[in-house]
């Protein structure tokens, strides 16, 4: 696309969709409001300037740095907001996020399953990054929820002298149990009921489909990786709370 109509047009399609989703929304009685409308005007402004930064960051790879720390306080700041009502909730949404994102970085670029270079680490960063963030949000809401509806179990293991992080132990488990299903069931379609955006995209850059078919590997290796370890930091630390119900008092 490079002409004036060809961006309206593309742009009269966004909106399309993005009116229908709402419409759908609304006549479901979902509760979004505009929330659909806000997140696509969003990540128009913010991938646009995101492709005008790319240029400046893969011509100058030392960028990279500061663009990595950007993508991981956006997801921690997002997490933190999903996270609030959780004990700590803001600082274990941070750590979660970091020591997913963090542990699975080191281990690709560590085992040399991605070579070490700008592009990859951007593209791959961005997926775990983003990923973590998401298994923030999730094992963090569901634990809550977890938490509250088994507030009668929580106070029978208090009152036989158990610890709080023993008390919630169970409920810490099925948050991250059920957090991690549909990714996991995502991969084991892959392929069959999915083509994923990463090999897809490798295919569009020009590499081989076996080339292209390893690259999507690491990812959803990646990704089962980070959202694991981040789901285990968020609901062991959320578990230690002093209070029978997470996010009381």
């Amino acid at each position: 696309m490079s002409t004036v109509a060809d961006y309206t047009w593309f742009a009269a399609g966004l909106l399309a969709m993005t009116g229908l989703t709402l419409l759908l929304a609304r006549w479901a009685g979902v509760g979004l409001g505009l929330f659909p409308l806000w997140a696509i005007i969003r990540a128009v402004v913010q991938l646009t300037v995101i492709a005008l930064l790319l240029r400046g960051i893969l011509s100058v790879p030392w960028t990279v740095a500061g663009f990595i720390l950007l993508m991981l306080t956006t997801a921690s700041w997002t997490a933190m907001g999903r996270l609030a009502e959780l004990w700590n909730g803001r600082r274990t949404a941070v750590l979660g996020v970091l020591a997913g994102a963090l542990v699975t970085l080191v281990v690709i670029f560590g085992l040399r399953l991605v070579d070490f270079q700008v592009r990859y680490l951007v593209a791959v960063g961005g997926i775990i990054i983003g990923n973590s963030m998401t298994a923030a949000t999730l094992a963090g809401r569901n634990f809550l929820r977890g938490s509250r509806a088994r507030k009668e179990e929580i106070e029978a293991w208090l009152s036989l002298g158990a610890t709080p992080a023993q008390a919630h132990e169970a409920i810490g488990r099925e948050a991250v149990r059920e957090s991690l299903l549909p990714t996991l069931d995502q991969t084991k379609s892959t392929g069959l009921v999915t083509l994923p955006g990463a090999f897809v995209g490798a295919l569009f850059g020009g590499a081989s489909p076996a080339t292209a078919a390893q690259f999507q590997l690491v990812v959803l290796a990646g990704i089962a990786l980070t959202m694991t370890v981040t789901g285990i930091v968020v609901t062991r630390l959320a578990g230690r709370t002093p209070y029978v119900v997470a996010g009381t008092g």
